[in-house]
């Protein structure tokens, strides 16, 4: 739903998903389409959440001892080619560059779709010794990949992600690194964006290209669709030995070392619009909301030099949150409500001359739970009291609508009419071969997202596809 770039309505959620998302993105000012196919612009609104993301996570990355750097967008396709795996699986999505100017290049340069050869290349170059390890590093940048269908903020052929890639003198080290960082995403998903996942990690053929394992975060949409919220993989040593990483160990022995890589893009941002959104519009976390609280004045053309007085100094006793007052005269307060509500803002502070007279303020939480009548000396206390309260009910709500989309199926036929009947995650046992794997995803279109670690599920059950006795248990869903 688009005319000329705004959204004049936004449909309800529960009659058509996908065109009230669009309008949501639109009308919310997080989005908008580039004059650039497939490509998005991300507006000021968006551009806050995405800064509060990185300076949340950026801040986690640092206190696990990883510091940021920053490589050329541009790769070698030789590069690419080092790593077999590697470039099978990129090399379709790449954009490529073969002009300098009017020249041809004499080798193509690809924008690049994940950083992982240029930086093994450097790596090779920095790491000599066992001294030099382990290399923690991560930087934050643009990724560029030839998508067929995209979407604002979910697929498009370029988005903001970060990257961590590492390296280790031992196979445990590395192991041990890929799931810190999956923990380290998975506390701020709960903590920070009220986003309840699935954690695990993925079969063979949904491993990143060039990873020896890949551990995945799936978050379900409420549409009954799996969104892959973030990844962390095991890279073994073949990136290592791809572009001749090698230290001496202490016993002056050469030695490859271990790698990981890892990340998460403003896909997280869609993730939020999809989980918290409502037929108001935007509903955002506090703790990565550009907004956490909108001051707005209720004027009446008497005493409203009193009113906007108190508003200034409810701003004040808001200092260190962030915080808008909204004294424009051109608007009502009324259409400033459902403003804030568009964007999310988790808090309103309503003031009007009543408020004064009795010392106190108007709390309006966005989740729709009502009015809060306050005493203005206690503003601070309440408004941090209240963003705490929203940010845990957020999770709390999303949490049990995840469990509500999770299913398990025994065999085929429960397996289909469990997606019927209540799309999202189906449990099923699975034997582990391509050919079960492909039989599922052509006769259900669904595709593998999440194994789970056999320890978790006792006892074997037989292939829903094959029937044969497995003590393997994955979820399927459908994805965007």
């Amino acid at each position: 739903m688009k005319d000329d770039g705004l959204v004049k309505e936004i449909p309800k959620k529960s009659e058509n998903f996908s065109d009230w998302y669009t309008a949501v993105v639109l009308k919310a000012g997080l989005a908008d389409y580039a004059p650039i196919r497939g490509c998005m612009v991300i507006r000021p609104h968006g551009y806050g959440i995405w800064e509060n993301i990185q300076q949340r996570l950026d801040a986690r990355f640092k206190a696990t001892g990883h510091v940021n750097a920053c490589f050329p967008t541009m790769v070698p396709e030789s590069f690419f080619r080092k790593e077999a795996r590697h470039v099978e699986g990129f090399a379709p999505e790449a954009w490529w560059v073969t002009h300098r100017g009017a020249d041809k290049l004499e080798e193509r340069l690809a924008l690049r779709p994940t950083s992982e050869a240029v930086i093994n290349a450097m790596f090779a170059r920095w790491v000599k010794s066992w001294r030099d390890l382990p290399v923690l590093m991560n930087q934050w940048c643009n990724i560029f990949r030839a998508e067929k269908a995209t979407r604002l903020f979910l697929r498009t052929s370029e988005f903001l992600w970060q990257e961590g890639h590492t390296l280790h003198r031992t196979e445990a080290e590395a192991e041990e690194e890929t799931l810190k960082i999956l923990d380290l995403y998975l506390d701020f998903l709960k903590n920070d964006l009220a986003l309840p996942v699935l954690a695990g990690f993925k079969p063979e053929s949904e491993k990143f290209a060039g990873a020896d394992r890949t551990y995945t975060m799936e978050a379900m949409m409420p549409d009954g669709q799996a969104l892959q919220a973030g990844t962390s993989h095991n890279l073994g040593q073949g990136f290592a030995r791809a572009f001749e990483i090698k230290y001496l160990d202490e016993n002056n022995t050469e030695q490859h070392p271990w790698g990981t890589s890892w990340g998460v893009s403003t896909r997280l941002i869609g993730a939020l619009v999809m989980t918290h959104g409502d037929d108001r519009g935007l509903f955002l976390p506090p703790k990565v909301a550009p907004i956490q609280a909108a001051i707005v004045p209720i004027l009446f053309g008497r005493n409203d030099t009193a009113v906007l007085d108190r508003c200034r100094e409810a701003r004040a006793a808001l200092d260190g949150i962030r915080v808008r007052l909204d004294d424009a005269t051109n608007q009502t307060a009324g259409w400033k409500f459902n403003q804030y509500e568009m964007l999310g803002v988790p808090v309103r502070v309503e003031i009007g001359p009543k408020d004064v007279e009795k010392q106190g303020a108007v709390l309006v939480p966005r989740d729709g739970s009502g009015k809060r009548f306050i005493k203005f000396a206690e503003l601070r206390a309440e408004v941090e009291s209240l963003l705490d309260e929203v940010q845990s009910k957020m999770y709390d709500s999303a949490l049990a609508r995840l469990r509500a989309m999770m299913s398990e199926a025994g065999d085929f036929d429960e397996f289909r009419r469990k997606l019927a009947e209540r799309p999202g995650f189906v449990k099923v046992a699975w034997c582990g071969t391509q050919d079960c794997e492909n039989r599922i995803i052509g006769e259900t279109k669904t595709t593998p997202r999440v194994m789970v670690p056999a320890e978790q599920d006792k006892g074997n059950a037989p292939c829903i596809a094959c029937g044969r006795e497995t003590g393997t248990r994955i979820h399927y869903a459908r994805t965007y």
